[in-house]
């Protein structure tokens, strides 16, 4: 079955894995900037990793037909140097047209600051100017709910702000339902230690059904897994979903949602499905 990624951080992966997501079915996917496992230390450094971003992964990514698209920000744990985050953040319009750029993401809280909470709100403010999708990162915290409304609040109290426009990332059982109810995107990542098994997500999807729900693997530096989505469709066939379900959770869906930026180009008209 042909999946969509909607969040994989292929700058922690060898090429090896783009062919083994090729072989599993993937055939897009796409990476928000994020945190480089160290605090960088100038604009410079950011500007070179857009530049991998927008170049380098998707010449990496097209050989095996995946499709590579990106986010740009930076990333909430950089958000306490408030002077660089804003350096960073006048610096990425130079990127908003480059082909594959289909917002700004992931963007949101680290450990619920003030000055992420400020920087989070220059992102919106960037994203709503350009008229950029929106990709929220969602805080790994026994306070997860709090950070969540937090952001959920700060996005809903920006009348510019479109939920569908938007995409909240990494919910569980305790963050999923007001998301959805404040109409926005949802994603799960599916981690095998934290955040979202396969198995949890599939009791989420029983519990709230397919609507503005998908699925990710986020394959980045720590313990992850880059073919957890399609863990995720066995296990939905396991439990006898029919294929219509699997497919809007981890391809209809994405493709619903990334479509409405114009950088988009549908994955049906260059392979089958």
């Amino acid at each position: 079955m042909d999946y969509i990624d909607p969040h994989i951080h292929m700058v922690s992966r060898t090429t090896d894995d783009y062919e083994t997501l090729a072989r599993m079915g993937c055939v897009a996917m796409s990476e928000p900037a994020f945190w480089a496992g160290f605090d960088r230390g100038s604009v410079e450094s950011f500007r070179d990793y857009f530049r991998q971003l927008t170049d380098f992964e998707p010449k990496r990514a097209a050989p095996f037909g995946i499709q590579h698209y990106t986010w740009l920000c930076i990333n909430a744990k950089e958000a306490e140097n408030v002077s660089l985050s804003r350096e960073v953040i006048a610096m990425i319009p130079e990127f908003l047209d480059k082909p594959n750029v289909l917002g700004i993401g992931e963007i949101g809280l680290n450990k619920n600051t003030r000055n992420e909470a400020t920087i989070f709100l220059e992102h919106v403010d960037l994203a709503v100017r350009h008229h950029q999708q929106i990709l929220i990162h969602t805080p790994h915290l026994e306070d997860k709910y709090q950070g969540t409304r937090m952001i959920l609040d700060m996005l809903t109290g920006d009348s510019r702000v479109e939920p569908s426009r938007v995409l909240v990332d990494h919910v569980e059982e305790h963050t999923i339902q007001e998301v959805l109810d404040r109409g926005f995107w949802a994603g799960m990542t599916l981690y095998p230690v934290s955040k979202c098994t396969p198995q949890r997500a599939a009791d989420m999807i029983e519990m709230f059904g397919p609507e503005r729900l998908m699925a990710n693997s986020a394959g980045d530096w720590g313990p992850s897994k880059p073919t957890a989505v399609p863990d995720l469709i066995m296990e939905l066939k396991r439990r006898g979903h029919p294929r219509s379900l699997i497919q809007r959770i981890v391809y209809d869906n994405p493709r619903k949602f990334f479509s409405q930026s114009q950088r988009w180009s549908d994955p049906a008209t260059n392979c089958a499905t």
